[in-house]
């Protein structure tokens, strides 16, 4: 069975809702199954440290989910056009695996929300590219023969699944994005077959 980590970071659920619905499309396909793993919040203050285990969700990354990783599913909420703090601080702290090579040649795709319809989608997904990139990954977007990806009124873009939460951050899923989530890590998991023949 080969083992797909969805890796994020949530900040009031729908970057998880997302995750959830990338990991039903993983494991769509026979032979592949989805770890849910997500990263701790940044503290401002040097001395406080987030408890081993979160208190609800997945739990927290650790470098042998990277190494034990068939491929990859990323996701971050927008923040000024950029991942979350959260997530950048995890890559930051990556460099032994980059060094060793541990991402190199695995495929990888991301997902992301936001507030509102223009607040960063795009741009963020291509941040989050940035550190996959220079560990080797083979990114995988979202092509146009996803029918969703042309009617979608809310989330979803060819970089990747997305969704638009509102000013009042509901996780709620639209259809489109729903479909799109699913597809993204339904097509994940298949390339990660190709890869392992």
């Amino acid at each position: 069975m080969r083992e797909v980590l969805v890796l994020y970071y949530s900040h009031r659920g729908s970057v998880r809702a997302l995750a959830q619905q990338i990991a039903r499309g993983i494991e769509s396909i026979d032979g592949v199954s989805a770890r849910l793993r997500t990263v701790p919040k940044v503290s401002t203050v040097c001395t406080v440290s987030a408890p081993e285990i979160p208190a609800a969700g997945a739990p927290y990354v650790e470098a042998a989910d990277l190494a034990q990783c068939a491929g990859l599913a990323l996701g971050s909420p927008t923040r000024f056009g950029n991942m979350a703090a959260p997530m950048k601080y995890f890559w930051d702290g990556t460099a032994a695996e980059w060094s060793a090579g541990t991402l190199a040649g695995k495929p990888a795709c991301v997902f992301t929300s936001t507030a509102s319809a223009h607040g960063g989608q795009e741009s963020t997904l291509l941040s989050m590219m940035l550190p996959l990139f220079h560990h080797g990954m083979l990114l995988v977007g979202l092509p146009y023969g996803e029918t969703a990806l042309s009617s979608t009124r809310s989330g979803g873009t060819p970089y990747g699944a997305s969704h638009v939460a509102g000013a009042e951050g509901n996780p709620t899923l639209s259809d489109e994005e729903r479909q799109l989530a699913f597809a993204q890590g339904r097509r994940l998991a298949t390339i990660v077959m190709q890869f392992s023949r």
